[in-house]
């Protein structure tokens, strides 16, 4: 089973997402802040990490920042989820290396598609 790193600080948003990402058959691994999700990123080797920008102790920026220099992680799909949706948020996010940006609230019917849509386009990238 493929495993996700879900980084997330609310309970809600996080049961939604895990309860989607296992209904479509991944394992998921929660990080209630951005100092455990950079562990578990480095620790559980997930197959894409799906990252709020507002956490309570460092920014899902510096999370992002210390993952993509990371050489083992650089890689590493990484999906902005966040309501964190500011006019040029998306484009400063994708600048800064996210993979793809999910503005939240999430709509349970079409968000798998679109993270199934992001990682499938990053893998295409990845092999050319």
């Amino acid at each position: 089973m493929k495993k996700v790193l879900v980084i997330e600080d609310n309970e809600d948003n996080m049961c939604l997402i895990t309860f989607i990402l296992h209904k479509n058959g991944y394992e998921t691994v929660w990080a209630e802040n951005g100092k455990k999700g950079l562990e578990l990123a480095i620790k559980e080797n997930p197959e894409f990490i799906i990252l709020d920008i507002q956490l309570p102790d460092i920014s899902g920026f510096e999370v992002l920042a210390l993952i993509r220099q990371s050489e083992k992680h650089h890689i590493v799909p990484i999906i902005a989820m966040t309501s964190y949706a500011m006019s040029g948020d998306r484009e400063k996010l994708l600048r800064a290396g996210c993979t793809g940006y999910i503005e939240k609230p999430i709509d349970p019917e079409t968000v798998m598609g679109e993270i199934q849509r992001i990682v499938g386009e990053h893998r295409e990238n990845i092999n050319r």
